[in-house]
């Protein structure tokens, strides 16, 4: 079938309508049985919405959950241990939008945290107009991709993020994408990461291009980090679906009225929105692939413009250079195939 593009906030909405009503779920979910004691998660955006519904099912099925917000919000780490039954969460603060915070949030994680096994890279924004980030980037490319490429490669780098042969743990990072990403057009490399205004017609374009970024990082991540399809660090990227959250807070006013009982209605609350999120983190056999992309409880492949081993190349040294002006000493590359390994792992 043809894609419908969501460019427009009325195709966006009735497209993400139209793919929970008529989808047919072909994976099951994740049995509320399926432990992952032991496990260090980290979880972005974690303050509300889908991030806050995944953190609680991490830590009710035993995970040790970070939630990374840009606030602190201690009441949400609060309200997560009261649903989840676990005191083992913690919140971390982190500005996703400052390249600056989030290499002080990896400080100390590296500092703080042995090991992590499972980072969903969650948090999102939807601006009504152009904004900057804190180094003057579009804000949405700044949040959705440019902070988690630099995010992951300092937990791999820093060896935060890295597998153990000798228990056959792999690590798995989830980066919750949007279908949006296929209305992108080819990644526009002559100005990559130049900053353009746009008004609120034009705001879901940007944010289908942000999510295009995402998701060919995710394929080329998996490539690097997997050569010769031996999988060392599981990459899942996906699209969650409507979830009835606070993204479309910037909307404006007159449209409020009405989106707000269609998202009622016909968006997924968050707790049923996170079922592919848990699926990524905890399914059996999962951390034994890499690449795959899920659309709610569906896997199929993201667009063939993610999917371009040519552009995810360039998309990396394009964003690497990029970085480069922002983080000393070269961190910012993590053009190796393999983080090193700390003492004691193989």
């Amino acid at each position: 079938m043809p894609t419908t593009k969501r460019d427009t906030i009325l195709s966006a909405v009735t497209g993400a309508v139209a793919d929970r009503l008529s989808q047919r779920k072909t994976l099951s979910p994740v049995p509320e049985s399926v432990r992952i004691d032991g496990k260090t998660c980290l979880v972005t955006g974690a303050n509300s919405g889908l991030g806050k519904a995944v953190a609680v099912d991490l830590a009710r099925r035993g995970g040790r959950v970070l939630m990374a917000c840009r606030g602190g919000h201690p009441d949400a780490a609060e309200e997560v241990k009261r649903l989840s039954g676990s005191d083992a969460v913690a919140m971390l603060k982190v500005d996703l939008a400052d390249l600056g915070s989030v290499q002080a949030l990896c400080d100390r994680l590296e500092s703080d945290v042995e090991r992590l096994d499972i980072v969903v890279l969650n948090a999102g924004v939807m601006p009504r107009t152009g904004r900057r980030s804190a180094q003057g980037y579009e804000l949405m490319f700044a949040v959705h991709f440019l902070a988690n490429r630099l995010l992951i490669n300092r937990l791999l780098s820093d060896g935060t993020i890295r597998p153990d042969s000798r228990s056959g743990r792999v690590p798995r990072i989830v980066l919750v994408a949007s279908e949006a990403h296929r209305s992108a057009g080819p990644i526009d490399f002559d100005h990559f990461g130049a900053f353009t205004d746009y008004g609120l017609r034009d705001g879901l374009k940007h944010y289908g291009m942000s999510k295009l970024h995402l998701c060919t990082y995710a394929q080329e991540l998996s490539r690097r980090l997997n050569p010769g399809g031996e999988v060392r660090v599981a990459v899942t990227s996906l699209c969650p679906g409507a979830v009835n959250s606070n993204l479309a807070r910037e909307a404006p006013v007159l449209l409020k009225p009405l989106l707000h009982p269609i998202m009622r209605l016909f968006f997924a609350a968050p707790e049923k929105a996170a079922a592919p999120v848990t699926y990524a983190c905890c399914a059996d056999g999962l951390e034994r692939r890499s690449g795959v992309y899920l659309h709610l409880m569906q896997e199929k492949g993201p667009s063939a413009l993610a999917m371009d081993e040519g552009a995810g190349a360039r998309l990396w040294d394009e964003s690497a250079a990029l970085l480069a002006r922002h983080v000393k000493g070269g961190e910012a590359d993590g053009s190796g195939p393999m983080p090193h390994q700390r003492t004691g792992d193989a």
